[in-house]
């Protein structure tokens, strides 16, 4: 079973630095956990739409409407870190703040949500979470600059290698909504003049 404190002590094992057993001990490196995961995590996440945090949903308007512009506003759910889609939707829309306004009643949303427990992401996603919060606390643990620079390289890599293999994991959802995002050989080749 993965924990937040597991993924603080691989970014502590990263560091060279003394693993902690819970995010509430007293010691340094306990706080600076404490302190940072949250953050750190919020902010990997609306770096990449990761296949284990999207969530689909259909909303309705609020009461309130839009003092000009738009017709309709509706609320993002409070668990959702950056709006990655709308489905069959055809009107102009603008994301203000927590809203979403619009002439249109309903609104189907696909969306990163804020999931805490660790169980629910891909090993890959807990990796970049440890290597990113290592690069955070790198300089506080450490005190060194060259070794906070390499936690924030091996950071980018391991970003970088997981929303790869991130996005090439599943179907093609450009073909859910009627578009081929793949054109085979045959096609190309067929498609000359």
């Amino acid at each position: 079973m993965a924990s937040v404190v597991q993924i603080c002590n691989g970014a502590l094992n990263q560091l060279g630095a003394s693993t902690i057993l819970t995010l509430t001990e007293d010691s340094k490196n306990a706080r600076l956990c404490n302190a940072r995961y949250e953050n750190v995590r919020d902010s990997v996440f609306r770096h990449h739409p990761w296949n284990c945090l999207l969530t689909r949903i259909q909303i309705a308007a609020d009461t309130a409407t839009p003092a000009w512009g738009f017709t309709s506003q509706f609320t993002l759910p409070a668990d959702c870190l950056r709006l990655i889609r709308l489905f069959d939707y055809e009107s102009d829309y603008v994301v203000e703040g927590r809203k979403i306004l619009s002439n249109s009643t309903t609104m189907k949303i696909l969306y990163i949500s804020r999931v805490t427990d660790p169980n629910e992401y891909d090993e890959s996603l807990r990796e970049v979470l440890s290597s990113a919060l290592a690069a955070d606390i790198a300089y506080a643990v450490t005190s060194s600059n060259p070794v906070a620079q390499q936690m924030y390289q091996l950071y980018q890599e391991k970003l970088k290698d997981a929303r790869f293999i991130d996005s090439t994991e599943g179907y093609n959802t450009d073909q859910e909504l009627g578009m081929a995002s793949v054109v085979d050989s045959n096609t190309f080749i067929n498609s000359r003049f």
